[in-house]
């Protein structure tokens, strides 16, 4: 990423807010990401495993992006499951963004659990080129 952007991982337990009944449940798994960057912003993509859409929370809050989701994994007929280390394991991963970041145009897409998340940049922040006349 340049150095005139930021988006900086929080700490996981940040995602966990008073009275969150997810944070209640016990511990979470950060989802694994790949973030790149361009002149029109940052596209992310999170693996989130066995997370629907319904069950999947993101969200922008006081400058933070907020990724929360909890997985549904079924046994197949006809099994019984004998040892699992994670039954319904939960997702959450939080980042900062800065300002360059329009956060009200935000597009999110979840297929086959994978995440993506584009984040465009303001048109302010944009780098533009600057015409130099002669004479």
């Amino acid at each position: 990423m340049s150095t005139q952007t930021q988006l900086a991982e929080r700490n996981v337990g940040a995602v966990a807010r008073h009275g969150d009944t997810q944070a209640q449940k016990g511990p979470t798994i950060a989802p694994a990401v790949d973030i790149y960057e361009d002149a029109h912003g940052i596209t992310l993509w999170a693996d989130l495993p066995g997370v629907s859409r319904d069950r999947l929370n993101v969200h922008v809050q006081d400058g933070n992006l907020f990724i929360e989701g909890e997985a549904s994994i079924d046994t197949p007929d006809g099994l019984r499951l004998h040892h699992a280390e994670i039954r319904e394991p939960r997702f959450a991963r939080a980042f900062s963004l800065s300002a360059d970041f329009d956060i009200s145009k935000i597009d999110a897409s979840l297929n086959d659990g994978v995440l993506k998340l584009s984040i465009p940049r303001r048109e302010e922040a944009r780098p533009r080129r600057i015409e130099v006349s002669v004479g």
